[in-house]
């Protein structure tokens, strides 16, 4: 009979080699891209645009957080594609999953002064049929001159080929990609997002003495 001590004892090296592998990502992240993506995001403040947050599964969970946080701590007028469940599924519905998102960015007159900011793992495959609403979104922002930048893993699919400013997760252990793609989006746009350039609000614990 498996005892819950004996599985810890199995598995007693997961934690550290999973912090291990956070550490060879952390010093392997391009700090430049980083820092392109600061100032895509600064100018789009400073020109009075909008950012506009897509990704499915965990990448809308941090669309939603991150939409938030711009908007309270950094002052830029912010929002989740998937915010509106109600729209949402009704576009799925009606138009496609793979139209649902860009035609959400339509509706909401996405223009050449915003910016679309992209949470994926693998950055979209339309070739491969994988995350094709991510694809038409970048599509749509591209062709009426938005700015595109965002975070994602693997080799930053079609993302990495269409945005002003992507930072691609270094795959260090492939059982783990995912994981720790969506981990690290976490950490990038909180980075950003309290960056001196974009912060024009302090969180309130920071604020507390």
């Amino acid at each position: 009979m498996t005892t819950i001590a004996g599985n810890i004892s199995m598995n007693s090296n997961y934690v550290r080699e999973f912090l291990e592998e956070s550490t060879q990502i952390i010093d392997k992240l391009d700090e430049a891209a980083i820092e392109r993506m600061v100032q895509v995001i600064a100018e789009t403040k400073k020109r009075g645009g909008r950012l506009f947050f897509v990704g499915s599964g965990g990448g809308a969970g941090h669309s939603s957080h991150a939409a938030c946080d711009f908007r309270k701590l950094a002052g830029i007028e912010s929002y989740s594609v998937t915010d509106n469940v109600s729209e949402l599924t009704a576009r799925v519905n009606d138009e496609s999953w793979d139209d649902s998102y860009a035609n959400w960015l339509k509706v909401s007159r996405i223009g050449s002064a915003d910016c679309l900011f992209v949470f994926s793992v693998g950055g979209g495959d339309e070739v491969a049929e994988i995350s094709v609403n991510l694809v038409n979104s970048i599509k749509l922002a591209a062709s009426v001159g938005a700015s595109i930048v965002g975070v994602a893993g693997r080799d930053g699919g079609f993302l990495a080929q269409a945005s002003d400013a992507v930072v691609v997760i270094p795959p260090i252990n492939p059982q783990n990609i995912t994981t720790q793609t969506e981990g690290f989006q976490a950490l990038i746009w909180h980075l950003v997002v309290c960056h001196p350039l974009l912060e024009s609000a302090t969180p309130k614990w920071e604020s507390v003495r």
